[in-house]
């Protein structure tokens, strides 16, 4: 699926559905936000619950920007998160 792309703050995020599963499958998806390119490069990450489609891609579809923007205002640093690569 193409990156969603959303501007927060008068910066452009591209958006892309994590793919880390976790125990509650199907009923939480994780969103990756990337801005910039190498060392200049942010990653944040967050789960959301889908209303509706239970296929991450399709939920992500069905997001408005506006609700991709509140996700984003609730995502952390990727630094210590599975999804953006963290390992142990």
């Amino acid at each position: 699926m193409p990156a969603r792309r959303i501007t927060v703050d008068g910066r452009e995020w591209q958006v892309y559905p994590s793919g880390f599963l976790t125990q509650y499958v199907g009923d939480e998806f994780g969103l990756i936000f990337v801005a910039g390119m190498g060392d200049d490069r942010d990653v944040r990450v967050t789960r959301y619950s889908p209303v509706g489609t239970r296929a991450r891609e399709q939920s992500l579809a069905e997001l408005e920007n506006e609700q991709l923007v509140d996700l984003f205002r609730t995502s952390q640093p990727g630094a210590r998160s599975p999804e953006a690569g963290y390992r142990t």
